[in-house]
């Protein structure tokens, strides 16, 4: 008996999306549609960023970070769910599903360093243009990428780990999909330090990034008032509209997520938010950067000319 409730307790139970069931196709497809298409969009992306040597630059390597972390923020949840949908199976192992809540709280918290180190990256590409190449070197590029993955690493890890340290009196997941909420909710024990290491994370990574963006974006704007140059004020615009777009669309959908969870009665729309806040900004950074970006807009349509053109 003590081994089948040790096997029983490994076992949780997730939540259904709660779409009506006569919808269930229709719902599998489109999320299907979806993920398929931010998979195009953002490997598409990249592919292009790597193989044409002219965007070998700063600005458009820190960006690959960006489509990276969409995939692998999307592909931790959308197709488990997409299973889940046809297999009728809620089931997750509990060691998957800590797996899950890293990965995605990593994800949810790249998405702020990386639009960060990609403003810093234009404030260097606008403030200092002379020494742009000195500062943003190979090595510099690289420190900063790591570092908009390691720091979310670190702080996530020690979010899960004190989760995961938890005795577990429940076995079920009040959501589609493992969260570090859902995952500390599992016990019975004092949560206490849970909740207030994951509000000094929040504030930490919100303040961060909101309080890194203002700066940047002031010296920027300061600057290009100051210089009073055509030249300068419309390279600013070309190269900081798109990142500062996605930046406010990252902002809009965690608050709408934070909105929602004072409508606890509305739990399919709740849990609908919480799937648009994973692929909305994810189809958006490719469609958005690429095309309000010069010389990756140029080079894509490029492209696509040359395949439409008959030989």
């Amino acid at each position: 008996m003590e081994n089948v409730s040790a096997v029983i307790s490994d076992i949780l139970l997730l939540e259904e999306l709660g779409h009506p069931e006569s919808s269930m196709y229709a719902v599998f497809f489109t999320l299907l549609f979806v993920y398929i298409a931010l998979l195009i969009t953002n490997v598409g992306v990249l592919m292009i960023i790597m193989a044409e040597k002219t965007l070998h630059q700063p600005m458009y390597l820190l960006f690959c970070n960006l489509s990276v972390n969409d995939i692998l923020g999307n592909t931790i949840t959308l197709p488990h769910l997409l299973f889940d949908m046809v297999t009728r199976n809620r089931l997750m192992f509990y060691h998957n599903c800590v797996v899950q809540v890293f990965f995605t709280h990593v994800y949810a918290s790249a998405s702020h360093t990386i639009l960060i180190v990609m403003a810093i990256d234009r404030y260097v590409a606008i403030c200092n243009p002379l020494r742009y190449s000195a500062i943003m070197t190979t090595k510099a590029v690289v420190t900063l990428s790591v570092s908009a993955w390691a720091v979310p690493c670190v702080f996530v890890g020690a979010l899960v780990g004190l989760s995961a340290r938890l005795s577990r009196c429940r076995s079920t997941i009040p959501n589609f999909y493992c969260d570090n909420a859902s995952l500390f909710k599992l016990s019975c024990e004092d949560v206490s330090i849970n909740n207030i290491y994951g509000l000094f994370y929040s504030v930490l990574l919100l303040g961060g990034s909101m309080g890194t963006i203002a700066v940047t974006y002031i010296s920027i704007a300061v600057t290009c008032w100051a210089k009073k140059s055509a030249e300068l004020n419309s390279k600013a615009i070309q190269t900081c509209a798109s990142h500062l777009v996605l930046y406010l669309i990252m902002l809009l959908m965690g608050y709408i997520i934070i909105i929602m969870h004072r409508f606890p009665e509305e739990r399919f729309l709740r849990k609908l938010m919480a799937v648009l806040v994973h692929i909305v900004p994810a189809h958006c950074n490719p469609i958005i950067y690429g095309f309000q970006t010069k010389h990756l807009r140029v080079t894509i349509l490029k492209i696509f000319k040359a395949k439409t053109t008959p030989s």
